[in-house]
Parts: C-alpha cells; sequence; structure tokens
C-alpha cells in the first residue's frame, strides 16, 4: 500500500481537549462511538463532534432493525408482499451490499438476517437444526430485486428479512468524516465499533491502532501506524456464546445459517470504512485461503487474520516488523505498511 494507514479494534484512545484536540464517545447503533478530532478553533471542533454524534443517531433511526419505526423495519414487515418505495440513502447502500454479495458470491449477504433473527446471543438461544435449514432456504441476495427506476425494494421470497450490520457502521463512519471535512477539519478519527476511519495526524504522528487478541480482551496481537484510510475488524468475539464446547457468534455463513468457525479475527484496511466493514464480514466468512486470495484481487485493500489457531497472516503488502518501542504491548510483531 502506498500510504501510512491507521486504526484497529481494541484500543482505548486517550486524548483530552487540548489545543483544540477534542475527544467524546457515546453507545449509538448498539455499539460505542469515539470521536476524536482538532481544529484550532475549538468551537468548530465541538461543531465537528456534535455533528458526527448527530449523524449517528441519524443513521442509527434509519437503518436498525430493532426500531420498529426505522426505514429498515418497513422494509422487513412489507418488502415480502410489495415492493417498498425507500430514501436514496439506503437504495444507495443496498445497490453497494449488492455488488459485494456479486464479488465474494454470496459469502457477504444482507438478506442473512432470514437466519440470523433466530439467534440471540445474550439469551444464548440458537435454532435447532430444523429451523436453522428452513430458514436459511430463505436467504439469497440474488432474490432481493433493486429497482433503479422505482428506488424500491422486494423480497422474491415471503419471509425474507435483510440486516445491514456488516456495512451500515462504515457507511455511517464516512458519513460522518465527510461531514468533518466540509467543516475544515483534517485530522481526526470516527469509530463506530470495529469499523474506524482516520484522517490526518495524531498529535504531530500517524494514528496508532491494536488489533485485540481475540481470545484476551486486553490482550493485542499486533499495532499499526495508519493515515488517511479505513480500517474494520471483525472477530467471533463481539457477539457469542459457547454451548457444548461450540462457539457460535453473529457472523453467519449464509450458506450454512451457522457460524463461521475458520478464523477468529479479519482486520480489512482499505480507502472506505464502508469497503472494509464488508469486506472484512466477507473474508470471515470465506475463510483463510479463499479471503486472502480476494483481497489480493482487489487493488488497494491490505489484510490481516487470526486463524482458528490464534496463528497470524498477512496480505502481500503487509509484511511483520520489529515491535515498536511505543509502550503499547503486542503479544506478536508489529505490522507496518
Amino acid at each position: 500500500m502506498q500510504r501510512v494507514l491507521c486504526f484497529v479494534l481494541g484500543l482505548v484512545v486517550s486524548a483530552g481537549a487540548a489545543g483544540g484536540w477534542l475527544r467524546e464517545q457515546a453507545d449509538i447503533m448498539g455499539t460505542r462511538i469515539v470521536v476524536e478530532l482538532y481544529h484550532p478553533d475549538t468551537a468548530t471542533a465541538q461543531r465537528g463532534v456534535d455533528a458526527v454524534l448527530a449523524e449517528m443517531r441519524r443513521i442509527d433511526t434509519t437503518m436498525s432493525p430493532f426500531i420498529d419505526s426505522s426505514e429498515l423495519s418497513r422494509v422487513n414487515r412489507e418488502a415480502g408482499r410489495h415492493p417498498v418505495t425507500v430514501s436514496g440513502e439506503l437504495f444507495g447502500l443496498l445497490q453497494r451490499a449488492q455488488r459485494v454479495s456479486e464479488l465474494t458470491t454470496g459469502a457477504f449477504d444482507v438478506t442473512f438476517a432470514s437466519v440470523g433473527f433466530l439467534y440471540d446471543y445474550r439469551q444464548r438461544v440458537r435454532p435447532d437444526d430444523r429451523q436453522r435449514k428452513t430458514a436459511t432456504a430463505l436467504v439469497d441476495y440474488r432474490q432481493m430485486v433493486l429497482d433503479p427506476a422505482r428506488r424500491s425494494v422486494y423480497f422474491r421470497r415471503p419471509g425474507m428479512r435483510i440486516d445491514l450490520g456488516g456495512i451500515a457502521k462504515g457507511h455511517a463512519v464516512d458519513r460522518c468524516m465527510r461531514l468533518l471535512q466540509d467543516l475544515g477539519i483534517d485530522n481526526a478519527l470516527v469509530r463506530a465499533g470495529g469499523d474506524s476511519r482516520v484522517a490526518g495526524e495524531r498529535w504531530g504522528r500517524p494514528w496508532t491502532i491494536g488489533i485485540r487478541d481475540p481470545r484476551d480482551r486486553d490482550g493485542v496481537v499486533a499495532v499499526i501506524p495508519l493515515v488517511d484510510v479505513a480500517v474494520s475488524t471483525s472477530g467471533d468475539y463481539e457477539r457469542f456464546f459457547e454451548q457444548d464446547g461450540v462457539r457460535y457468534h453473529h457472523i453467519i455463513d449464509p450458506r450454512s445459517g451457522d457460524s463461521a468457525r475458520g478464523l477468529r479475527s479479519v482486520t480489512i484496511i482499505g480507502p472506505d470504512a464502508t469497503t472494509t466493514d464488508a469486506l472484512s464480514t466477507s473474508v470471515f466468512v470465506l475463510g483463510l485461503v479463499k479471503g486472502l486470495a480476494l483481497v489480493e484481487r482487489l487493488p488497494g485493500i491490505d489484510a490481516i487474520l487470526v486463524d482458528a489457531d490464534g496463528k497470524l497472516h498477512y496480505s502481500s503488502d503487509i509484511e511483520p516488523a520489529r515491535k515498536p518501542d511505543d509502550g503499547v504491548k503486542a503479544t506478536s510483531p508489529a505490522v507496518a505498511p
């Protein structure tokens, strides 16, 4: 990759309000939202923070499957009976999701929700084999019909559902970064759970982010310095429960309706968070060999994977480097672009 990049999952960035630097966080979209930015005018910096949090809340009210009044919930209620006209924003994101589905031959599929809704990770609930197979028969992105002329969505199979959990947070991060750019804020980080994007620098140095150890909440398996890129991490430790020695987590393989288990985490580095969000899910479902093969075909995309045994794997443009002497504990060599 030609430029230095930045961000990952797992580190809490500490910075107070000083010299135009502001940092705030809030729980929105079912995850932790973090915004950290700099502008010499403190009032402009505060406007930037407020704009990010407001935009995150707006997108949540539009695209959450858990809010009955959301546009997405209306689609899930009605699109199996008739075409549903939606906003340009939602339609555009669904089109983008379809393109990723085609690119990954269905490893990424927003209709996974047709079976995914049967899982409740907090209550340790999963479908039995019969329920899973019946619901999985509804999963097929090709049965979601998008009509650009009418800007409508239609499900050919009644009972289908969609969930944008694999792409909406990345979309929200990108939208927020554009708002900051419009305000003239050139140094910033916006994070929504495992999806992040950075611009410029942090205190005159690249943004530095560590990839969380999937089996140690406080551990870091790699550290990467990044500038002007997006990073997304998908892991089997975000929402899960274990039963009879099997880990059931929220990254569902659309083909089986069951959790994908060939990897523990996938981190994707790329130009925008919408892309990295969707690809981190896709590569996780594809697994080590097919996932890395996909990354190698895509220009400007890099990846760091942790396999089922805890071993790290890198795409060809990333090479293990000497552990940085920056006070961050890493359980394996750092990564340099």
